[in-house]
């Protein structure tokens, strides 16, 4: 199968934990072991959010007053770089020798008039310390390296791409290209974006929840373990958090007719199987998956 993996930021670094490179270290390699296992059976591109990663750099950056605050997009290559290195060798260590995990900086156009950059609604910065940052989340229009991402994916390569969403680039006003703008792309978007690019046959999105929750944080709280876009789009879900990921569900399985996964990052490959997370499908795909999954 080809598969599209969405790792969270907030499952990269964890939101209990300090933001530390050993504690973001320990994730990464919890999730490549399970990662290299599904990569020797499947063919797969790697997404991964930047959420806490991205606010931290700029926590730091603003801690350093000689210069101006490095800008956003400029971040969100620096967390591309930074986790796709990370999981680029954890996976490759786990691998026979000669498979090749690439991580590719993934510039993402999206459009000058998008309203979400008069409502910033994107959190970053380390969950649970504090109040975190808004910042405009546009949603993507165009992933500028999907024929290399073709290319990488069928030379037998596992490819790491999107990171963080990807680098968000519009066209600049002169017509003469591209430009960064002050932004983070949110990733489970950017991933769709990706899957149905790749005619994936499932769109795995794997965070540090058990999967998609009805009455969040509530006494009847309950889990979705299969659902389809129709049930899924009439519950409301937090925007920045849960929201993106059933709206990056919701519209792969309509626009490809196959299976999304929402779930927990140490259970990768049972979120695979069907035995955990919410499986999102068509009816008859989803009953297929309950039937060889949880019955």
């Amino acid at each position: 199968m080809k598969l599209v993996v969405a790792l969270g930021g907030n499952a990269l670094l964890r939101r209990a934990q300090a933001p530390s490179a050993a504690n973001q270290l320990g994730n990464v390699r919890i999730a490549a072991e399970q990662l290299a296992r599904v990569a020797l059976a499947h063919a797969m591109v790697l997404t991964h959010g930047n959420g806490p990663q991205v606010g931290l750099l700029a926590l730091q950056a603003a801690a350093y007053a000689a210069v101006a605050p490095y800008p956003l997009d400029q971040l969100d290559a620096e967390t591309a770089g930074q986790l796709g290195y990370l999981l680029e060798q954890e996976i490759a260590n786990r691998l026979p020798p000669g498979r090749e995990v690439v991580t590719l900086l993934t510039r993402v156009e999206v459009d000058r008039a998008d309203p979400a950059f008069a409502t910033p609604t994107k959190p970053i910065g380390p969950a649970g310390a504090g109040p975190r940052r808004l910042v405009a989340s546009p949603k993507p229009v165009r992933v500028l390296v999907l024929a290399s991402i073709r290319r990488l994916l069928d030379a037998g390569a596992v490819v790491i791409a999107g990171g963080g969403g990807g680098i968000p680039v519009m066209r600049r006003l002169d017509g003469g290209g591209m430009e960064g703008v002050e932004a983070v792309i949110d990733k489970d978007l950017c991933s769709a974006h990706i899957a149905i690019a790749l005619q994936a046959d499932v769109l795995l999105i794997a965070t540090d929840v058990a999967g998609v929750f009805v009455n969040w944080g509530q006494p009847d709280q309950r889990l979705l373990a299969a659902t389809t876009p129709a049930e899924l789009q009439a519950f409301s879900f937090a925007t920045g958090s849960m929201a993106p990921k059933v709206e990056a569900a919701v519209s792969f399985v309509r626009a490809t007719g196959r299976r999304a996964v929402i779930g927990p990052l140490d259970r990768i490959e049972a979120l695979l199987d069907g035995s955990a997370g919410t499986q999102v499908g068509p009816d008859a795909a989803l009953q297929a998956g309950l039937a060889a999954g949880r019955a």
